[in-house]
Order: structure tokens, then C-alpha cells, then sequence
């Protein structure tokens, strides 16, 4: 009888978790749409442009506020964002998982990734929003602005593998270890890419919210794949 109870608990924590990130989710799409919508409607423009000019020296937005040093970190920073870098994130990631037999994990974290690049793409098509002109580009870009997609790759990716390390993790220190590990790395990229001159700041907002979304399925993915599957071996 006790065994029966703590199943049914642990199945009612369970679905209160899973409602309250279908909760999340629904909200970052919401936020994103919103904020492509103000996109589109250029009513995102003066707070941009507020923003961004307020990253350069005042009178001289070629130059970008703060020592070379700062701007060659800035550099490193975005790389961490980029296609390259995501990809072999993602590709150690799941091989880790697939050598402990975390089957679940490996593809949870392989199949996100792969989608949230083709979302990328097509929202990148779909907006077609112009880079900014405000300023030169201190790295070079070859697509779309609208949304970010180092913001938003980085969000999906650092955000996932955080979220299925965490569910392998016992410790809750570990656990908020690394969401805060993940959540800095996704600030300092999408800030990388204002400070850089290659997004707006709108660009960011909603190339977050994409990536975490992302991250929100994923982790949605793996309660509902728990849920119906027989425990891992050694779990």
C-alpha cells in the first residue's frame, strides 16, 4: 500500500512538472512572437538603436566602448556561439551519453539540436531581417538578423545539455552548477553579438527565447520518454 502511494506521488510530481514546463513553453513562444511581431511593426527600433549606440564611444560608433582587449574577448566569446563550436558541443555530448548507455539522453540531445538549427534557418528566411547599420561588423555574418541564431543555438544547446546532466545529477548544487554554468554562456554570447555590432538587440531577445524553448521540449522529451520506458541499466 505505502509502495502504491509513493508511486502515485512520484507520478503526480511527475505531471505537475511536466504541466509547468508545457507552461514555459508556451510563454517563450509567445514572448518570441510577440517580439517579432514589435519587430516587424519597427517598433523594436528606437530601443535597438538606444542600446546599441550605447555600447560606442558617443560620436564615434565605429569604435566600441572599452579597451582592444575587451573587444578581442568579445571575439572568443561569440566563437562559443558558433556553428563549429555547438556542433562539437553537441556531438561529445551525446557520444558521453551513448558510451554510459544513456540512450534516452543521446537522442534527446542529438534530435533538439538538429531541429533547433533547422528552426534557425527558417526563421532567419521567414523575417529577413537586415543586419544593423549603424555601426561596422567586428565579425563577419553571412545570414539573416532576425532572430540571433548564436543566441538562440547557444540557448538550445547549453541549456539541454544542462538540463539532462541535471537529471542524471543527484546533487542539487550540481544541478544549479550547471544551469548557471549554461544560462552565463548564453548571456555573454547574446550580449557578444550587440557588443560586436552584428545583432540587434531584439535579435537576441527572441533568439533566447527560441533556444530555450528548445531546451523546454527537450527536457519535456525526456519526462515523457521516462515516463514510458523502463529505467536505463545502472539507474
Amino acid at each position: 500500500m505505502k509502495r502504491l502511494l509513493s508511486g502515485e506521488r512520484m507520478l503526480a510530481g511527475v505531471e505537475l512538472r511536466f504541466l509547468l514546463l508545457l507552461g514555459g513553453l508556451a510563454a517563450l513562444v509567445w514572448g518570441f512572437l510577440s517580439i517579432g511581431g514589435e519587430m516587424a511593426e519597427g517598433d523594436t527600433l528606437a530601443f535597438d538603436q538606444r542600446l546599441l549606440l550605447g555600447l560606442r564611444v558617443p560620436g564615434n560608433p565605429a569604435e566600441p566602448i572599452g579597451p582592444r582587449a575587451f573587444e578581442e574577448a568579445m571575439r572568443d566569446v561569440t566563437a562559443l556561439g558558433g556553428f563549429t563550436v555547438l556542433t562539437l558541443v553537441t556531438l561529445v555530448a551525446t557520444l558521453a551519453f551513448a558510451m554510459h548507455r544513456r540512450w534516452r539522453h543521446a537522442g534527446v540531445m542529438a534530435g533538439t539540436i538538429l531541429l533547433a538549427q533547422a528552426s534557425s534557418r527558417l526563421l532567419k528566411n521567414l523575417y529577413d531581417r537586415p543586419r544593423p547599420d549603424l555601426a561596422p561588423h567586428l565579425v563577419e555574418v553571412y545570414s539573416g538578423s532576425f532572430p540571433s541564431g548564436h543566441a538562440m543555438l547557444s540557448a538550445a544547446t547549453y541549456l539541454t545539455l544542462a538540463a539532462l546532466i541535471a537529471h542524471l545529477e543527484v546533487k542539487r548544487r550540481a544541478k544549479v552548477l550547471v544551469f548557471a554554468l549554461a544560462l552565463l554562456l548564453m548571456a555573454a554570447i547574446g550580449f557578444s553579438r550587440v557588443y560586436l555590432g552584428v545583432h540587434w538587440p531584439s535579435d537576441v531577445a527572441a533568439g533566447w527565447c527560441v533556444g530555450a524553448a528548445w531546451a523546454i521540449f527537450a527536457w519535456l522529451m525526456l519526462i515523457r520518454l521516462r515516463v514510458r520506458a523502463p529505467p536505463s541499466p545502472g539507474r
